[in-house]
């Protein structure tokens, strides 16, 4: 029987091991953080998800977690703003909730969860799905932030952009709002790294957050770095999720790449596929909404989204960021 040690208990390598665990193999899950707690994630579920949750097993335990349904998308560039209906409804659950059921979902099929640094026995494959890893220059570094907040909950997920960092707005389960938020460390550095008032400093974020009250305090996590590529030691292991490439958070994909990837990783390990071959179909999967957000960070940076935004269908825009 194939051992598969998939290191990460979040959602690519709770999928990993699901997938793994569908093909035979026995599979070992090592999560370095000794409980259950919340990470820094704009925590939005897109509609594609829905189907990707079924397949391992986990939408009908998704579902009575009671998510947040979003029917609409707004961007903010400036004084533009852009809306529009989405052609599926989306989800919000907080990742404390979301990481929960998949690592319950993998253990109830037989994988066993370690939890803390221990030693660990030879296995036949290595599943890395620890998240993001990135060395960037200082003072050029981004840092993202996210907090819980308190009051009336829209159906709607929101995002401000400026030309220095953008923040999401969205609604999770119990009617609580997820706020998450992504800057360069020099313009964190101006306030401090007091997030309320990074926040508070916009007059269309402060009038958006005025009805609410912050439930919790700020998490944090960086330096982050948006790329396509495989990290160095990919060539002996499955990269998947963040592991194998951070894609910008606007793009609302992360969760659903990261349960694809882990997906393709699971089942590439238990069927012995070389890891190359792995993240070949990975990068075919991948290439375009990569491309995509790239291209559309560099306009939001260069300052002419809130030029263009008039002339962009929403739904084009939120396509082609998908696999």
């Amino acid at each position: 029987m194939t051992a598969i040690r998939v290191v990460g208990g979040g959602p690519a390598g709770s999928a990993a091991a699901i997938a793994a665990l569908g093909r035979g193999a026995a599979v070992q899950i090592v999560e370095k953080s000794r409980s259950p707690h919340h990470k820094v994630c704009g925590e939005f579920v897109a509609a594609e998800t829905c189907s990707v949750l079924e397949e391992l097993g986990a939408w009908d335990e998704f579902r009575s977690r009671k998510p947040a349904r979003m029917e609409r998308c707004r961007l903010r560039f400036g004084s533009r703003v852009k809306e529009w209906k989405l052609g599926e409804p989306a989800f919000g659950l907080s990742r404390l909730e979301l990481d929960s059921l998949l690592l319950n979902r993998a253990a109830a099929l037989g994988a066993t969860v370690v939890r803390g640094d221990l030693h660990q026995p030879p296995v036949s494959a290595t599943i890395l799905a620890t998240g993001r890893h990135a060395v960037a220059q200082k003072g050029n570094r981004l840092f993202a932030f996210k907090s819980h907040f308190e009051g009336p909950a829209g159906d709607a997920v929101e995002v401000f952009f400026d030309r220095s960092g953008y923040v999401g707005v969205s609604p999770v389960e119990n009617g609580v709002t997820n706020v998450c938020g992504i800057f360069p460390e020099n313009i964190l550095g101006r306030y401090g790294f007091c997030f309320d008032d990074v926040l508070y400093s916009s007059a269309s974020l402060r009038e958006r957050l005025q009805p609410l009250s912050r439930r919790m305090a700020w998490l944090t996590t960086g330096p982050l770095v948006f790329s396509g590529e495989e990290r160095e030691n990919s060539a002996e292991v499955y990269a998947a999720g963040d592991s194998l490439g951070f894609i910008d958070p606007f793009t609302g994909s992360g969760i659903l790449n990261a349960l694809l990837t882990g997906k393709m990783a699971g089942a590439a390990a238990a069927d012995g596929l070389a890891p190359h071959a792995y993240r070949m179909a990975c990068r075919r999967l991948l290439r375009r909404p990569f491309e995509v957000a790239a291209v559309f960070r560099a306009i939001v940076r260069w300052g002419f989204a809130e030029y263009l935004a008039p002339f962009v269908p929403g739904q084009w825009l939120y396509r082609l960021t998908r696999v």
